[in-house]
């Protein structure tokens, strides 16, 4: 089972490029970000057309999250992160699909830190922690993925000196990665590469991709179910050498059966 998690960069404008990268490699599941698009926008017929369903939670202008399948539509468990009913940001939504029950995230960026979206990002963090440990204690098959907005480690960006400062580097969100790891969760790339340099966004600015000065900060989590079933993972890191496509790549982990 080849399950992928995409930051679209608005699905949309880069439907093209969506469709394409689909039909070349061909993922199970895909669980896509940052969709920019309110919920009657979502390209449901053309992905319909390329074999894959889906379930999206959608959002005007920003946010947007969405999982796709196809080997089965997903089956939704939830639209909203629990633990806050007046967020209405569209950044989780959660499925199972053939027995595995995936939570695809768009967790908030938190830039100028510190302030109020910092504050927000560190809020809602928390708010995962809560879930993804009653998640754990299910004992069901379970991932996280998505765009987690944080680099856990200085081997996970480019001059990680010149991030210091940043809502993705400070110490208290890569904490809080940490602590969410510490619950019982594998990273899957750091799983099978604990040593490589891998990134899976490059700005669009300074010719980051060009130069590889990137950052990680789209993440698989797996339950310790899933972990024994991890065989593979990567980035189709050429993805953002396309034209006009996303500044993110996509990320794939393969689970055996």
């Amino acid at each position: 089972m080849k399950i992928a998690t995409y930051n679209v960069n608005s699905i949309n404008a880069r439907l093209p490029v969506l469709l394409r990268w689909l039909s070349e490699t061909a993922p199970d599941v895909a669980c896509l970000q940052e969709l920019k698009a309110p919920q009657e926008k979502f390209p449901e017929e053309a992905l319909k057309n390329a074999g894959y369903q889906a379930i999206w939670h959608g959002q005007k202008s920003w946010n947007g999250v969405a999982i796709l399948s196809r080997i089965g539509k997903p089956e939704e468990v939830r639209n909203a992160l629990p633990g806050d009913p007046e967020d209405e940001q569209s950044r989780y939504i959660e499925a199972t699909v053939n027995g595995v029950l995936i939570g695809c995230l768009y967790l908030p960026n938190g830039n100028p830190a510190p302030g109020p979206k910092f504050d927000y990002k560190l809020s809602w963090f928390e708010r995962l922690a809560k879930h993804a440990a009653t998640l754990l204690e299910s004992g069901k098959p379970v991932l996280l993925t998505g765009d987690f907005n944080v680099m856990p480690t200085e081997i996970d960006v480019y001059k990680p000196e010149r991030w210091v400062d940043d809502a993705l580097f400070r110490p208290e969100s890569r904490l809080a990665f940490k602590n969410l790891v510490d619950q019982g969760w594998t990273d899957a790339i750091r799983k099978l590469y604990p040593d490589e340099i891998i990134y899976t966004f490059w700005d669009y600015f300074r010719d980051a991709y060009g130069r590889n000065a990137g950052l990680r900060i789209d993440h698989f989590l797996l339950s310790p179910a899933l972990s024994k079933r991890l065989v593979a993972a990567g980035v189709d890191r050429n993805v953002r050498g396309w034209e006009k496509t996303s500044d993110h790549g996509p990320v794939w982990i393969e689970l055996a059966d």
